[in-house]
């Protein structure tokens, strides 16, 4: 073999080490769209920790405790059809965020309550739960707000890891689905989020 050979077999194989460190390190991104990293074993649920239980989707709830977990995650938008109602508004009567920093997200507020925040693995964003929707309740899926519906498709229906950073108030849930309840998912909100709060006072007791 001769030395040019080897030298250039050696920035080869440099490169490539490089390129897949690189690969590991950054997010992938796509025309702007930066795709989720996969989850870790370590996410799934903590077997020192009560089993929560399934949803129908067959994804795991999670005990409150353990902050990084799996879900399963769909997207939405302010055009759909079942959304022309309220426009680029969530369930506070605010206006639904995307920017660099935080980015609206609906969920089951009995699971998820109002201003929960999290990460999404890969993912620089802050997400913030500040929306619901009928079709979430009784799951422990989140609904990722996404401004078209051309990125609402992209995103489709994706299984992350997040990373909880801040848990929402339970009490502020209540106050608001308490309007409500002549909807049934908000009914259904409101009373899980009623039992939840009497176990807690009954656990202080």
């Amino acid at each position: 073999m001769t030395k040019a050979l080897f030298r250039s077999i050696l920035a080869s194989v440099a490169f490539l080490t490089i390129g897949s460190l690189n690969s590991q390190a950054a997010p992938t991104v796509s025309k702007g769209f930066i795709m989720p990293a996969a989850p870790s074993p370590d996410a799934r649920p903590d077997p020192d920790l009560p089993n929560m239980g399934r949803d129908k989707h067959g994804m795991p709830f999670y005990h409150p405790k353990q902050l990084n977990r799996v879900v399963r995650t769909t997207a939405y938008t302010h055009s759909e059809s079942d959304h022309l109602a309220y426009g680029p508004r969530n369930a506070v009567g605010t206006r639904l965020k995307y920017n660099e920093q935080v980015r609206s997200a609906a969920a089951d507020w009995s699971v998820y309550p109002l201003g929960t925040r999290f990460k999404i693995k890969g993912e620089p964003y802050i997400y913030e739960v500040d929306d619901y929707g009928s079709a979430l309740v009784g799951t422990g899926t989140i609904d990722i707000y996404q401004p078209s519906r051309a990125l609402m498709r992209k995103w489709g229906r994706r299984v992350v890891e997040i990373q909880i950073i801040q848990w929402g108030s339970t009490k502020r849930s209540m106050d608001y689905l308490a309007g409500r309840t002549r909807y049934r998912h908000c009914a259904r909100m409101m009373a899980a989020l009623q039992e939840q709060t009497r176990n807690a006072e009954s656990a202080k007791n």
